[in-house]
């Protein structure tokens, strides 16, 4: 079916052709909106939308995983320079290696807020790409850090420089995916983690071996630093021409955003077609949604463990007795590449199961916590290989951040509300990751709190079920109100057509 022609929807927007969109309780829609809404009733065939999603994924998801891949290599890097001199060469000692890892999610936390209100005022592909150049020049700097205090300040900045990186991943996710594709994607990105870390484990293990064999030469923690410092503002040029929603992408036809936009009309969580300005009323929702809540202490309770490991995962091997590079070959990239495994496999199980994803992260963390339970029972000499395994199988328990991510995107509607909830998320995680940075032991808990979600979206649906067949709506009529419903930016929580996805 051939589409018709329409104007430039990022060009009107931009001009200001279109005003906002009008209120639904006058019985007005915007034009731009209720274009979008047809569209998405029949307009486009599935071929031109698995034309349109292919081009998609092969040029946005690519650069979601470079993105990803990067800030986690950047922020992880003080473990594997800990390894390689960084903690004798600056005269760290006591807690003082534990706080550039706190230090870091503290300032996280201080930007989180003002950071995502960047990324709502201002077009999210610049607000990254000069984030990434800020950070990537800090990165760089470590390399000539002389003592605690100078860590301590470019770990600071460099906390409040990524503080954009992962909000902007989630707006990204849900701007061009439907509902039942943000798990899948999601965990491709969230691949990224453990596939850049293989990738610059791979080149920090030749910084090393270089280090070994001229000793008098560059520290290879330095080396490190300069690698990824100069790695990260290369990458922050491709993101600043690339990244950005549909509206203000320029590798997209105004027609391929017109598509855009329609494929995702039925997740109900409102497309970005238009800019939309800071509404306090979706503040105050925000804060009334139990949800919220919900998604504040879920995060906190996953991200205690991921402080821990990651400032200390290295470390660990270290305490079995392997050499630096040892620590590399024997037991990170082993570890990372299972972790990839898994992801990939959750991400398939989600893109053909929908609704499995509270259930898988229940799951995933029985291996991590059966391995740290092990570590703590079993003798602290020999054993080596059976502690080895032990600790290898509790990245399993890893996917369960990406996979609590993804529900940012598919179960909350409403831009400002959407920014509010992400600045939560991440609050909640700067706190778990700061607390599990100084208390490493903490790590052994085991997490409940998704069964209590499953129960409390289960019922929402099935309330908001028994609301719309008392208005006597179709199914049909209640899906054509709900798309009308979020693209006028109206919240899940206001939106009784909405429903809710486990």
């Amino acid at each position: 079916m051939e589409s018709k022609a329409v104007p430039d929807i990022s060009k009107a927007v931009e001009s200001h052709e279109l005003g906002p969109v009008p209120s639904i309780s006058e019985g007005k829609i915007g034009d731009v909106t209720l274009d979008i809404i047809h569209a998405a009733e029949g307009e486009y065939t599935p071929e031109q939308y698995r034309k349109l999603l292919r081009k998609i994924d092969f040029i946005i998801l690519p650069l979601m995983w470079i993105c990803s891949g990067t800030q986690y290599a950047d922020k992880v890097s003080v473990s594997t320079q800990a390894t390689f001199g960084l903690r004798t060469d600056t005269h760290l000692v006591g807690q003082q290696f534990s706080w550039l890892s706190s230090v870091f999610y503290i300032a996280f936390l201080v930007a989180e807020g003002p950071g995502n209100y960047l990324l709502q005022k201002f077009n999210i592909g610049k607000t990254v790409s000069i984030s990434m150049l800020i950070w990537g020049v800090l990165v760089l700097c470590i390399a000539f850090a002389k003592n605690f205090t100078d860590l301590m300040i470019l770990r600071f900045l460099q906390g409040i420089a990524e503080s954009t990186t992962y909000p902007a991943l989630l707006i990204l996710t849900a701007s061009f995916y439907t509902v039942d594709e943000h798990a899948m994607r999601s965990v491709i990105w969230g691949t990224a983690n453990s596939g850049m870390d293989v990738l610059t484990s791979l080149i920090n293990y030749g910084i090393g071996r270089k280090a070994q064999s001229h000793p008098d030469g560059l520290a290879p923690w330095k080396g490190i630093s300069l690698f990824l410092g100069s790695l990260t503002i290369c990458l922050s040029v491709f993101v600043y021409f690339i990244f950005g929603t549909p509206r203000e992408v320029r590798w997209l036809s105004a027609d391929e955003k017109r598509m855009a936009y329609a494929r995702v009309v039925d997740s109900q969580t409102g497309s970005d077609a238009q800019k939309r300005g800071w509404k306090w009323d979706q503040v105050r929702t925000a804060f009334r949604d139990p949800q919220t809540y919900f998604f504040f202490f879920l995060v906190i309770v996953n991200s205690i463990p991921n402080g821990g490991t990651t400032a200390f995962g290295n470390l660990v091997y270290v305490s079995f007795g392997f050499s630096a590079l040892d620590t590399i070959v024997k037991g990170k990239i082993p570890q990372q590449l299972l972790s990839i495994t898994w992801f990939v496999i959750v991400g398939y199980i989600t893109l053909k199961k929908p609704g499995l994803r509270f259930y898988i992260m229940m799951i995933s963390v029985i291996p991590a916590f059966i391995g740290m339970l092990a570590l703590a029972l079993l003798p602290k000499e020999g054993h080596l290989w059976t502690r080895w395994g032990m600790y290898f199988i509790t990245i399993i328990g890893n996917v369960a951040g990406p996979l609590i991510w993804t529900l940012l995107p598919s179960n909350v509607a409403g831009r400002t509300k959407k920014s509010v909830t992400s600045t939560v998320i991440f609050i909640a995680y700067c706190v778990g990751n700061t607390v599990g940075a100084q208390v490493f032991q903490a790590k052994d808990a085991p997490r409940y709190i998704p069964a209590i979600i499953v129960c409390s979206y289960i019922w929402q649906n099935r309330r908001r079920d028994r609301l719309v067949e008392a208005m006597g709506m179709t199914k049909e009529e209640s899906a054509h109100q709900g798309h009308l419903n979020a693209e006028s930016d109206m919240t899940d929580f206001e939106n009784v057509h909405f429903r809710y996805s486990v």
